[in-house]
């Protein structure tokens, strides 16, 4: 079976990849990642407010006292052990290219317009195969409106898409109005790619302590539904490639996303669990399904299934939401009759 594939120019031998998470924070689990078979691993996410606050540390570090008296701005702590957020991740990322053959794409999470841009280059320096800028943004803000939280992320786009040369995904949420006009913007804005979707971690309440709590939740199969139900739609329509993120967990998961039209699955919860060499099994899944049903590529399969190839596209459309309500057969034995 032919696995190879290409995500946003990238030559990959598998459409399987590691997505940014705890498992790329050090050389020997991307190792590991490599050694079972993984496509491609993006790199954990470098948050920039991480960065400014190592910044304003070292700063602090660095001018203290300085001011005493005039002898003590020469005075400068031993810089060299000090664990500076930015360049930790560049001096990891510039590591990994140079063991590994596997394509390394770095993650960047910014704050500010300036901040994106200047990482983006810097991570372009250190060898990323590419980019993936993960905008994880929330509105909480009510004088905000859609227009303008829109048109600050296709700005953010437009200005790292327009400093570096490597190509650029853009990892979002689904909570957009028209999320297909939307992609083609960040298209137009300078993007090769889209990953749906990021997951935006719930808050819960600790009733005893009355303190706000974070609640991470491994994703399920369950969670692929609405990145192939969107992913569906977007294929054809829009010429970004497209990776599936949340709820990649067994071959069958993964062979749903490219016949949705998806080009890559990015995976984590499976490989937290289970360990890198998930990875192995996952792929004979795929390349034995594909066997069993004469698909000799990946590229053959990609879009059969997405909205513009079947032939009830209802079923991905609001008709489908009243014939999905109405199919619920009730327990004859049970209260609701």
């Amino acid at each position: 079976m032919k696995l190879e594939t290409q995500w946003m120019g990238i030559q990959l031998k598998n459409p399987l990849v590691a997505s940014a998470s705890p498992l790329s924070r050090n050389l020997d689990s991307m190792k590991r990642l490599e050694d079972a078979g993984i496509g491609a691993i993006v790199m954990y996410s470098l948050f920039e407010e991480q960065i400014t606050h190592d910044s304003y540390q070292l700063d602090h570090h660095l001018s203290y006292g300085s001011e005493s008296y005039g002898e003590a701005v020469s005075y400068f702590p031993y810089a060299p052990g000090y664990d500076f957020g930015g360049d930790a991740y560049l001096t990891l990322l510039e590591a990994a290219r140079n063991a590994l053959q596997v394509p390394i794409l770095a993650s960047l999470n910014g704050a500010t317009q300036g901040g994106w841009t200047e990482y983006a280059r810097e991570m372009e320096l250190a060898g990323a195969s590419g980019l993936e800028l993960n905008l994880y943004y929330l509105a909480a803000n009510a004088e905000a409106s859609g227009e303008e939280v829109e048109n600050m992320m296709l700005e953010t786009v437009r200005n790292v898409a327009s400093t570096v040369s490597l190509p650029v995904s853009i990892k979002i949420g689904p909570w957009f109005t028209a999320l297909p006009h939307f992609v083609r913007r960040l298209v137009a804005a300078g993007a090769s790619g889209v990953t749906l979707f990021n997951r935006f971690y719930q808050t819960d309440f600790d009733l005893e302590t009355l303190q706000v709590t974070a609640a991470l939740e491994l994703s399920r199969s369950y969670d692929l539904l609405l990145p192939l139900h969107w992913t569906a739609i977007l294929y054809g329509q829009v010429s970004a490639d497209i990776a599936v993120s949340g709820g990649i967990h067994c071959g069958t998961d993964a062979l749903k996303a490219f016949m949705a039209g998806a080009d890559a699955a990015q995976m984590t919860s499976e490989l937290l669990v289970h360990g890198p060499e998930r990875i192995k099994g996952i792929l004979q899944e795929i390349a034995g399904w594909m066997e069993e049903h004469e698909y000799e590529s990946i590229d053959q399969m990609r879009g059969s299934m997405s909205l513009r190839n079947v032939p009830d596209s209802s079923a991905f459309e609001r008709t489908n939401y009243m014939r999905v309500l109405g199919s619920y057969k009730p327990d004859p034995t049970g209260w609701l009759k």
